[in-house]
């Protein structure tokens, strides 16, 4: 997770990507949850690679949400993007013993059980246009192909970038022989070479197919994103509206997540919106929107919209996108 992330800015100024609150929790800290689910096992250390840039308060709250899953967190820094096989590489120290690789910008949804007795399971969902993704060619159950961004139609099922390796080790050492070799693709280090090397070797990849793939990559499909995992958990029968929330000739329309010390004032919220910690929306309308924490808001009618923390809206734009601490009154 060390890249700026600057497809999402300006939400990505202050704060990493994978920080960026989805249904009010960060997107890190679902995917490692979820991750959790699926491979059902205890999780001795979640390793984050970093930039150095992002601060000590990142790095607390990320060891944080590996403790919250009773694992030890560490922190590791990846400086120059210099590609996904020399991210993994920069935690080399953690590679030992079956280890899951995942890019922290991706959620999913699935009902899978983790076929532990193959070397690798990399996770993949059927997609309409593979040919704006990376995708895996099966016979029968096992992956005997990797093709990036296939011109012609080779297979449907589109990569997601998370992947379970039965052996660190392994993995580690063919990464390194790249790094050794300088084997490198538009000057980067791709984790997709030491996978062909471990397959040509004739370890066994099987896929693991999830129902759902959500990307937080810009606005427009981070707010997507957001209005979809709202929809899980409503589902799910998860309360998402924490019981501090102050309401005065204000409705709620599910599902929405609605955080503590919340202030609503002759305000319409939802469907599918999320209100950070401390919002206060007052005169106004939201709808199918992002909202970080401590935003004020006052005669607005949103939708489509993302706000950062502390950002101060007064207006009658919609579709809008402002950062943190902006002020537009």
């Amino acid at each position: 997770m060390a890249g700026r992330g600057s497809r999402l800015r300006p939400h990505t100024l202050t704060v990493p990507k994978p920080l960026i609150p989805i249904a009010g929790k960060p997107i890190v800290h679902r995917l490692v949850e979820d991750i959790a689910g699926v491979i059902n096992q205890d999780i001795e250390e979640i390793a984050f690679i970093i930039h150095k840039d992002f601060g000590k308060q990142v790095e607390i709250e990320l060891v944080a949400i590996a403790e919250k899953l009773g694992s030890r967190g560490t922190i590791y820094y990846q400086n120059e993007a210099l590609g996904t096989a020399h991210a993994i590489m920069c935690a080399k120290d953690s590679m030992q013993g079956p280890i899951v690789v995942a890019y922290a910008d991706t959620l999913f949804r699935a009902d899978f059980t983790l076929d532990t007795s193959a070397d690798s399971v990399i996770w993949v969902k059927q997609v309409d246009d593979p040919s704006a993704f990376g995708v895996v060619k099966l016979d029968g159950e096992r992956i005997v192909d990797f093709v990036e961004k296939p011109k012609e139609y080779v297979s449907d099922l589109a990569i997601i970038g998370i992947y379970y390796f039965k052996s660190g080790e392994t993995l580690r050492a063919e990464l390194q022989y790249l790094l050794d070799n300088n084997i490198v693709k538009g000057g980067e280090y791709q984790l997709t070479d030491g996978l062909e090397n471990m397959k040509q070797k004739g370890l066994k990849f099987v896929p693991g197919k999830v129902d759902e793939w959500m990307d937080c990559g810009n606005k427009n499909v981070t707010v997507e994103t957001n209005t979809r995992m709202l929809g899980f958990l409503h589902q799910d029968g998860e309360n998402l509206v924490d019981a501090n929330v102050k309401m005065e000739n204000s409705t709620i329309i599910p599902p929405c997540h609605i955080g503590a010390d919340v202030v609503l004032i002759n305000a319409t919220v939802g469907p599918n919106v999320s209100l950070g910690r401390g919002c206060h929306v007052i005169d106004s309308s939201i709808k199918n929107s992002l909202v970080q924490t401590h935003a004020h808001i006052k005669n607005a009618n949103l939708d489509n919209a993302m706000i950062g923390n502390h950002a101060s809206f007064d207006g009658k734009f919609t579709s809008i996108s402002i950062g943190d601490y902006s002020v537009l009154e």
